[in-house]
């Protein structure tokens, strides 16, 4: 059983029946339970697949049995499952070129509903700046927001500063001339001696960015463009953290050796709270990194969850003061400096991607925007399996948690979103209303939104009963 099917086994049984039609474990089990006779009423196979017939919501005691034993045996036969036995999808580009991918159970995201978001109404209208993606950011101390951006002005990697003039108002129409960004370090990474050495390697990235203090620590990623041809996801084969204390103009790339992150490890993403990281929780740095737990690696796209470590922010440079999340459940945080101890905090099977979260304090959460690519049928897809960007579709789901290791609760799911394909939303904490309930949305994209995308989103919570004034001019349609 995938471990998608895992979490919806024990969140909701309804869910996870409709689930294993699309899982690539059950076939292995249909001459089983055909022989066995163990297929309930309410069971029927079709073309080797699992399908749930009209069944009430409330199970009988037996069903409930029944679903349980059946759980069991997916999740010990799971294990045995390999590469070579999933289903493979054939595609070919538009110049010809074979693209076949595995087939992947449908993105449906693994948890409830948000039980504080009741609604969320998004800008018709997006405001497009700057030159690159990726756009890690952190608001410092000295007000300004810097954002790290990648594959532009013909390097991989540059540092922005975004300034925030007075007249700033997220209630006004547009806020077009209310702010500016400009670019102030072209190249913060080593030259190319780093990708001689390792021939592995096809770029570096920005995976984070965090202000304390006004020092700027930058993380980066050492990558290539996909190594399974099979689901060519960009990988992401250690990463390093680089230092600026003069506002982001030059970055020591030796304050940490360029290996410091690993395997699962090595993409780097900062919690974010206030103003040089004031209204932080506690006296640490909080990070996530995301990871695909069949091999125990880092993609930048469609991975299988999210792991979570900390450590002090006097720290933040010593490898062996860092520490992970090591609990299964939210509700007993355990922490370990073993990183084979961690545990995921967020897990959404083969659709998780490089997230940014960011604390609102507005309505005390943390929130979270996730985004994977999918087919046409919602299977997880690379954007790398075709050439890109030909695989631009793109899943958007929105999460909320009390917690940074949750537990996360969805409140906006979108199945085609962007104009061609976004990804890594991201929400600065200097652009949320102070009472939280209208944020601004960065995020990039392919050909039309390849560039730093600014997004109003207003929220409307349980109990009430419409949205903030701030977002009146949402819906207003410019003829």
């Amino acid at each position: 059983m995938c471990h998608h099917c895992q979490q919806l086994f024990w969140h909701s049984p309804i869910d996870w029946m409709e689930h294993l039609a699309h899982c690539q474990i059950v076939p292995f089990f249909m001459s089983f339970l055909k022989k066995q006779k163990l297929l309930p009423t309410s069971l029927a196979i079709k073309n080797n697949s699992l399908i749930l017939l009209p069944l009430n919501k409330m199970f009988t005691e037996q069903m409930k049995k029944y679903l349980f034993s059946l759980g069991v045996l997916l999740l010990a036969a799971s294990s045995t499952m390999t590469a070579q036995d999933r289903e493979i999808k054939p595609c070919v580009c538009a110049n010809g070129q074979k693209a076949d991918y595995y087939i992947y159970p449908k993105a449906i995201p693994p948890y409830e509903p948000s039980e504080l978001i009741e609604e969320v109404l998004f800008d018709r209208y997006r405001y497009h700046s700057g030159e690159g993606d990726m756009w890690p950011l952190t608001w410092g101390k000295d007000d300004n927001i810097y954002l790290g951006a990648g594959d532009n002005k013909g390097c991989t990697v540059n540092v922005w500063r975004l300034r925030t003039f007075r007249r700033f108002n997220l209630g006004d129409l547009t806020q077009v001339g209310q702010w500016s960004m400009d670019m102030i370090c072209p190249s913060p990474t080593p030259d190319d001696s780093l990708l001689v050495a390792d021939k592995r390697l096809e770029g570096v990235k920005p995976s984070g960015l965090l202000d304390v203090d006004g020092t700027l620590y930058m993380s980066f990623e050492a990558q290539n463009y996909g190594d399974n041809p099979l689901f060519r996801r960009q990988h992401n084969l250690f990463g390093w953290i680089a230092v600026s204390k003069d506002g982001g103009l030059t970055f020591d790339n030796h304050a940490t050796p360029f290996h410091f992150f690993e395997g699962r490890l090595s993409s780097c993403h900062f919690l974010q709270f206030g103003k040089g990281y004031e209204g932080a929780r506690d006296g640490y740095v909080y990070a996530y990194f995301p990871c695909d737990e069949d091999d125990n690696q880092s993609y930048w796209e469609n991975n299988d969850g999210m792991l979570l470590g900390r450590v002090p922010k006097d720290k933040i440079l010593q490898r062996d003061a860092w520490e992970f999340f090591a609990s299964s459940n939210p509700a007993e945080p355990r922490w370990s400096h073993d990183e084979k101890d961690a545990q995921l905090v967020f897990r959404y099977y083969k659709m998780t991607g490089s997230n940014h979260v960011a604390y609102n304090p507005g309505i005390k959460r943390y929130i979270m925007g996730n985004y994977s690519f999918v087919d046409e049928k919602l299977h997880p897809r690379p954007i790398h399996q075709m050439r890109y960007p030909e695989a631009s579709r793109s899943q958007l789901t929105l999460y909320e948690a009390p917690e940074p290791w949750g537990p996360w609760r969805v409140f906006h799911r979108d199945d085609n979103w962007g104009t061609y394909g976004d990804y890594q939303p991201n929400f600065p904490v200097k652009w949320m209303s102070e009472d939280g309930h209208v944020m601004m949305m960065i995020s990039a994209g392919s050909w039309d939104d390849y560039n730093l995308v600014s997004q109003k989103v207003a929220l409307r919570l349980k109990g009430e009963l419409s949205f903030p004034s701030m977002a009146k001019e949402f819906r207003l349609e410019v003829k």
